[in-house]
């Protein structure tokens, strides 16, 4: 078995698997910078909740913290993506190439039976259907009397 040392990329998709997190990221793209108050402010979690999630979020790689006096800033991290991107890149390139294969397949004009040919017809069989057997059968005699 080939052994891949991707534990960095695994913490990137586990980290991204929550959609809580996608929205933080999401958030922090549109305005970077954000401290975690201002960060946590639209979701329905408590800052505390929220503080897990970054933990998650920061040891995945993909955001960075920074404290100046009692303010926390949040950014994000390009790194860990680019090799979350890099990777699914690679799957990218192998299923669209056997999509534009299968298409290319798909749209290919049918084949027309050869009109030089003339076509076979099935022949008739020989046997004959049996009529279809009763669904019960009658009772049989009763043996108490």
């Amino acid at each position: 078995m080939v052994k891949y040392e991707e534990a960095p990329l695994d913490r990137v998709f586990s980290a991204l698997a929550d959609p809580t997190r996608r929205a933080i990221v999401a958030r922090l793209i549109e305005r970077p910078h954000l401290s975690v108050s201002e960060l946590a402010r639209p979701f329905p979690v408590s800052l505390p909740a929220i503080m897990k999630h970054l933990d998650v979020l920061s040891d995945a790689g993909l955001v960075s913290r920074v404290k100046t006096g009692r303010t926390v800033t949040c950014e994000l991290t390009a790194g860990p993506m680019e090799d979350a991107v890099n990777w699914l890149n690679r799957y990218l390139r192998f299923w669209s190439e056997g999509l534009d294969r299968l298409a290319a397949f798909v749209e290919e004009k049918p084949c027309s039976p050869n009109p030089d040919k003339p076509q076979a017809r099935a022949s008739r069989s020989n046997v004959v259907s049996m009529p279809p057997r009763p669904r019960s059968t009658p009772p049989g005699r009763n043996r108490r009397k």
